[in-house]
């Protein structure tokens, strides 16, 4: 995937923490053996000193939250762990899924840069509702109840809906539509928290890449 160098898309911003849009192709965080720019490095580039207290994987893009100073990084961490922060996903998914709306409950073993489905997983939950229905995919708005390593992308390739891009637990499935960019058709599509420092509400959205629109046109072309 290529390198990103233009500035990364600030959704918010205050004395405290930041929404950032994370391209497709860069690192949440730097990676001892992976090559590339990481979100941290891009924002300090920027001027900014961040904290991450999530990761999105590599192939997708979106929304992430980062704080801004030591306390504030403990309170989002806190949050995270408590599961208060919601957490919604725009996805292309291969095939017509079934039931339109749905909880896929799999069992997740993370295993290094790998994981899979297993009954000595962690328990995990993602639940789903059909957006649209095309003639080979399904666009889908996921909402993250656990945070698993690869969560989503394992359970809609478990439940036979891999998503469009999915090269690593596609099992050899064919994509129904070329995906012109190495990504998976997955983004982080809004966040929203109790401020951990003020209690107010803030609820944000990263607007749809340009990539994926581009695919979402295409697949419904071939209705």
């Amino acid at each position: 995937m290529p390198r990103t160098r233009e500035p990364v898309p600030i959704l918010l911003q205050d004395a405290h923490l930041l929404v950032v849009s994370k391209p497709a192709g860069m690192l949440s965080v730097a990676t001892p053996g992976a090559a590339g720019l990481s979100l941290p490095d891009a924002l300090r580039r920027e001027g900014l000193r961040v904290f991450p207290v999530h990761r999105l994987d590599r192939e997708v893009s979106g929304a992430v939250i980062l704080a801004l100073d030591e306390e504030t990084r403990d309170g989002l961490e806190h949050a995270f762990r408590e599961r208060t922060i919601e957490k919604t996903y725009w996805a292309i998914a291969q095939g017509r899924v079934q039931p339109a709306e749905g909880t896929l409950r799999f069992p997740i073993l993370e295993q290094g840069s790998f994981a899979r489905v297993s009954a000595h997983g962690k328990p995990s939950t993602t639940r789903y509702r059909t957006l649209e229905r095309l003639a080979a995919t399904t666009v889908l708005e996921i909402d993250l109840v656990t945070g698993r390593y690869n969560q989503i992308r394992i359970h809609l390739a478990h439940a036979g809906f891999p998503l469009v891009g999915e090269r690593k637990y596609a099992r050899g499935k064919d994509s129904p539509i070329r995906f012109r960019s190495r990504r998976v058709a997955l983004h982080s599509w809004k966040v929203a928290l109790s401020h951990p420092r003020t209690g107010v509400r803030i609820e944000v959205e990263a607007p749809i890449p340009d990539d994926l629109l581009d695919l979402l046109a295409r697949a419904s072309r071939k209705q």
